[in-house]
């Protein structure tokens, strides 16, 4: 099935329909739990743009409309809540992210650049470790490694990767781990190396790349995609169940803090999928968390109850993850064309390289067709589109055409004709926007060229051709900030305040649909969620400010208030000031370098932090 703009429009207009047909004189007999009034209500609703109030019951919306026809819901124990001019907007709907692995980035040392941290050269890499490893001697000494996350060569004085000499001045006694803000690599210490086994005579596994030193095989500490990922998962394995629910819980507290109220971790391990499991089952969950466990390991996750299109205690799984490439900004992402400057030690035509064969991902993406499974794809560079392309076109041929919605996850160097291929098939594109601001500069001066970087994420191309698609933050790569998201989609302004490719553009309330209404189409959950329409749930998201209104450059500086699951607050900003705080710069005028995290006595996540 093509997910198309008029598609979604059509699904909105009949929810709509049940709103004016809505008996109103039943109302005093029925009344509201809460009724909502007192500031802008922007409903996602093409049939109903904006609202006076909103009246819920039993967690589900019951009316919208003008304020005198709700307040036709009030009855004596209606809870009567004035937003005070302030903006509600559907709850966010995460269509790509990693909630679970936002919980590293929750606990390690802060690492990333300007404007989400202050590590801007190697020096300050050196620095934060080593006081987050004196901040944090208990986790150090229960687990033996130091950890940080999120350092960028793009944005280091530098210009290059931290190497395992960089890292043994941090310790030479003690492993050290950092992982770049894609995820997509990483670098270990010398003792690091030594522990997990790699040396001059490891030789490169399957999709995967240790970098050596110049002029021979000894490793210089940088690890790419397979080479990295089975060292990082070895160590989040020697966590305890305790620890991997404290990550899980950091994740979840800070998705809230942004105005989620669906977040999806986009690549389980068996792991952290029984993590998730047994929080639900717990009934600690207060939001909706959908996984989709990685092909390669997953298959044993995908069963009942939890394999549901319905959730279980906020959990369920939607499907596979399938990972085709790497990072473009890391220079793994698998391209058609050279890089525009190749990493140091390649040959002049460098582009990258797959994960699998042809034959596995035609294997992989059958066995999820056979099974009706969902398939969201990672998929950064247009060789890898091309890949999925014609692995999904040789599923459809064999099972036939239905309403599947396989997802490209990323697409950053989509092709016109790729994207034309989206269409025919019905692959919804879930772009990534947010890079034009992160790496814009960096692709254009050298990973890509500004001919090929104008068109990373190409939005506009989606629009011409009536297509929907999704925009996401991919979390912990960026912060899980749905307004920077929404202003990346906008604005496609980069750190030097060049826009980059202007016809890829859009309006506000189209980057808004992208994150709400057509995640949920996504997710095949359109009729549940993504607008404020009758019979949906209320999950909702109080803002300070209409993103629809004013400069939209000034878009990401709005704030989550309020987060409302299902008629409950999950997340209130002036209760959780240090964790707001704690993840955004923009806070004030010292950026927090390091945190410790625990958990209570009553399961909830503690976050103390320690200013520089």
């Amino acid at each position: 099935m093509k997910a198309t703009v008029p598609h979604v429009a059509r699904l909105v207009a009949l929810g709509a329909l049940s709103l004016s047909l809505m008996p109103f004189g039943h109302a005093a007999s029925n009344p509201a739990d809460a009724i909502y009034f007192g500031g802008k209500i922007i409903t996602v609703n093409d049939l109903q743009p904006e609202a006076e109030a909103v009246a819920i019951k039993r967690g589900k919306i019951v009316a919208v409309g003008y304020r005198n026809d709700v307040m036709k819901f009030k009855g004596k124990k209606t809870t009567l809540v004035d937003l005070a001019g302030k903006t509600m907007l559907p709850g966010f709907v995460d269509p790509h992210g990693h909630v679970f692995n936002t919980g590293i980035q929750a606990i390690s040392a802060n690492l990333l650049p300007r404007p989400d941290g202050e590590v801007n050269d190697i020096a300050e890499v050196v620095a934060t470790l080593k006081a987050w490893a004196q901040q944090n001697s208990a986790l150090t000494g229960k687990y033996g490694w130091i950890v940080g996350f999120g350092y960028d060569d793009a944005q280091l004085k530098e210009q290059r990767h931290p190497t395992r000499d960089d890292l043994d001045n941090v310790s030479s006694e003690m492993p050290v781990v950092i992982v770049h803000q894609s995820g997509h690599l990483g670098v270990m210490n010398s003792k690091a190396l030594e522990l997990v086994g790699i040396g001059a005579d490891t030789k490169n596994p399957p999709g995967g790349v240790i970098r050596r030193k110049e002029g021979g095989n000894e490793p210089d500490g940088v690890l790419e995609e397979n080479a990295f990922f089975g060292q990082l998962f070895g160590l989040m394995s020697k966590l305890g169940p305790d620890a991997n629910k404290a990550l899980f819980a950091a994740g979840v507290n800070l998705y809230k803090s942004f105005g989620y109220t669906t977040a999806q971790e986009g690549k389980g391990s068996l792991g952290s999928v029984a993590t998730m499991e047994s929080v639900a089952q717990s009934g600690k969950l207060d939001i909706d968390v959908v996984a989709y466990p990685d092909i390669t390991v997953g298959a044993e996750a995908m069963k009942a109850p939890w394999l549901s299109r319905t959730y279980s205690h906020h959990f369920r799984i939607g499907g596979i993850k399938l990972t085709l490439d790497g990072s473009p900004q890391g220079k793994t992402a698998w391209l058609t064309q050279p890089y525009y400057k190749v990493p140091a030690g390649q040959k002049p035509d460098y582009r990258g390289y797959s994960a699998f064969t042809d034959e596995q991902v035609d294997g992989f993406v059958d066995q999820a067709f056979k099974n009706g499974w969902q398939v969201l794809a990672h998929v950064n560079g247009d060789a890898a589109i091309d890949q999925y392309i014609k692995a999904v076109r040789a599923a459809e041929r064999k099972y036939g055409m239905a309403d599947r919605r396989p997802v490209a996850i990323h697409a950053q160097t989509a092709r016109l004709d790729q994207v034309e291929a989206f269409k025919e098939l019905g692959i919804i594109p879930s772009f990534f926007p947010m890079h034009t601001f992160y790496w814009g500069d960096w692709h254009r001066d050298s990973v890509l060229g500004p001919d090929r970087a104008t068109n990373i994420s190409p939005i506009g191309w989606a629009l011409q051709r009536n297509m929907i698609f999704t925009s996401h933050h991919d979390a912990p790569v960026a912060m899980p900030d749905a307004m920077r998201v929404i202003s990346a989609t906008v604005n496609r302004v980069t750190r030097s305040n060049q826009v980059l490719g202007p016809e890829h553009r859009t309006t506000p309330l189209v980057a808004l649909k992208a994150h709400t209404l057509w995640s949920a189409y996504q997710h095949f959950e359109e009729k549940s969620k993504g607008s404020i329409e009758v019979g949906k749930l209320a999950d909702f998201v109080v803002l300070d400010r209409n993103p629809l209104d004013g400069d939209p450059l000034k878009i990401a500086e709005i704030k989550a208030i309020e987060t409302i699951k299902e008629g409950k607050t999950v997340y209130r900003r002036s209760a959780t000031e240090k964790l707001a705080a704690l993840h955004s710069c923009a806070e004030s005028d010292a950026c927090i370098k390091v945190a410790t995290l625990s958990l209570n006595k009553a399961g909830v996540i503690d976050i103390h932090r320690h200013d520089d």
